[in-house]
Formats: C-alpha cells, structure tokens, sequence
C-alpha cells in the first residue's frame, strides 16, 4: 500500500513530474503551490511525507520547516536551486531529514523517498526486550519509545524528526559510548544522502533544543572535544562538568 506524498512545488511542470514518478509507485499525492497552503495541508492531513521546495511564494520551504518542526515530525525533504553547502545545512539545522539539489533525476528522487518513507516505518531493534516486549530506552529524565515511537521528557511528549529519533535512539542504546560524527550519521541517513560532519552538530544542536534544559551548558547530550558525542551515564545528571565536555556550537 502506498502512502500518502504532500509536494510542495510552485513549478507545474515540476510537480507534475513529481507527482507521475510518485503515482507510478501507488502513493497517493496532493499538490500545492505555496508554502501557506503546504503548513495548512500538514496540519490538517497529516501526509507521510512532504516534499518541499524552497523557492516558493507566500512562505519559502525554509519558513515552512521553521513553522512545521514546532508541533510534526513528519519527514521532510527538501528539494532547491541552491546548492551551497550553507543553503543545505540552513535545511538540515531547521529540520529537513534530507536534501535533493535541481536538477535531479526523478529516479533519484524516488531512491530518497522510498528511504525516507522506509525509515520513518521502521520501529528499530536496539531497545532492550523481556521475551518479545520491547521495552522503552531511558537515560535520567528522557525516554524513548520505539514501538510507539515516541520520546518523551520527564513524562511531556517532545517532537523529534525521523533523523533526530534515530540519532537519539543510537546515543540512548549505549549510555557513556563516544560515537564519532560520522557514525551517527551512518545511523541516521542513507548513504546517498548529503550528509557531512558539520550535518551533524546541526541535528545534536536542534535535539538539545529540546531535551536540555540549558542548550548551551548540555547535561544529557554531550560532546567529547575532538570525537563525537555522548549520551550520559548518569541516571539523574546535574552538570557537564567533565573537562572535556562542551556544547557543540563551541566545538
């Protein structure tokens, strides 16, 4: 059964391709033409999927994932013109869980999609099981539920992209573990995705966004100076003392 594709795309003859390549493989596709009628359609029809260009009128792609990515995590991937490495980090460090630059071809489009769209269904197999129950990953206040696939802090439900899960779901597995930039990112994305270590301090700074209660000091998600980072050991952390612990926007 195929899902359920919002295309965001001011270009006719664009969307139109899109659209065809996307009903070749059964999904069902809504078109709009701004990024106004883009936030409306995913608050009011929840799609699997939106494909987003950045150049657009009413609001641009970049508005739209900064409006979208307060209350959804829908997966997003965010299709443009621009191809400077800054452009394609700006789409990442708001929210984007991939990146396709114009022009492309429709088969590579389709090659993200599926990923995407595989991804955000799978509920992963690293959290600890009693028999065949799955159980929840907690570090101190944070937990994470990979069969309802959600996570939450100190109880209150908080909103992550499909990227963000996954990199949350690698860090909580194995609590005190350095992993490099490069295997978190590994983890998160497919292989052909645009992905470089700088992707990666965006995703660590929007999740401490959420789950610290002071970004800039982290207590939870830490960085280890010249490696990567860390999920805490500790079950109730108060600080990041540790001198080799800073926030990644220094490091």
């Amino acid at each position: 059964m195929g899902a359920f594709v919002l295309v965001a795309e001011d270009d006719p003859k664009q969307a139109e391709l899109v659209r065809r390549y996307l009903r070749r493989e059964d999904h069902a596709v809504l078109v709009v033409a701004d990024g106004r009628a883009a936030i409306d359609q995913v608050r009011s029809r929840r799609p699997d999927l939106l494909i987003l260009d950045v150049m657009m009128p009413e609001l641009d792609g970049l508005d739209v994932l900064r409006v979208l990515r307060r209350d959804y995590d829908v997966p997003i991937l965010v299709v443009t013109a621009r191809s400077a490495a800054e452009d394609k980090l700006a789409g990442f460090d708001l929210g984007a869980d991939d990146y396709l630059t114009k022009p492309y071809d429709p088969r590579e489009l389709m090659a993200r999609v599926r990923s995407l769209l595989r991804r955000a269904q799978a509920s992963g197999g690293a959290a600890g099981s009693v028999g065949s129950v799955v159980l929840p990953l907690r570090v101190g206040p944070l937990t994470l539920d990979q069969v309802r696939h959600e996570v939450r802090l100190d109880g209150a439900r908080i909103e992550c992209t499909p990227v963000e899960f996954r990199l949350l779901e690698t860090l909580m597995s194995s609590p005190g573990r350095v992993f490099s930039r490069r295997q978190l990112l590994d983890r998160a994305h497919e292989p052909d995705s645009f992905v470089t270590e700088r992707t990666a301090d965006a995703h660590v700074k929007n999740l401490r966004r959420k789950i610290e209660v002071d970004p800039r000091n982290p207590v939870l998600l830490q960085t280890v100076y010249g490696v990567g980072y860390r999920m805490t050991e500790a079950p109730h952390p108060t600080s990041a003392a540790d001198g080799i612990v800073a926030d990644a926007a220094d490091a």
